[in-house]
């Protein structure tokens, strides 16, 4: 066995047929581009929703204090009304 591996071209034929098999190829370039696309959606999606959270959290915010008000009795409920649609009219 070793005398026949002893010739670059049987190293090489045996590689071929027990390593690989076909050979790299061009699959290892499978790997970097999948976490390279990652990394790109992740750069492009994660400000847009922390932008959008923002928003959605302060406009929330001035809804709850208004519910909360009128749940206490400080304010009618034509007031409540009145200050809820001037909340969201305003743009964000």
């Amino acid at each position: 066995m070793i005398a026949a591996l002893s010739t670059p071209a049987a190293l090489a034929a045996h590689a071929m047929n027990h390593g690989w098999g076909w050979g790299a190829g061009p699959w290892f370039l499978l790997f970097p581009l999948f976490w390279l696309v990652v990394i790109v959606l992740a750069i492009i999606f994660i400000p847009r929703r922390l932008r959008r959270s923002r928003a959605w959290h302060h406009s929330q915010g001035a809804e709850s204090v208004l519910r909360e008000r009128f749940a206490r009795g400080e304010i009618d409920e034509t007031e409540y009304r009145q200050r809820l649609e001037v909340l969201r009219s305003q743009p964000q």
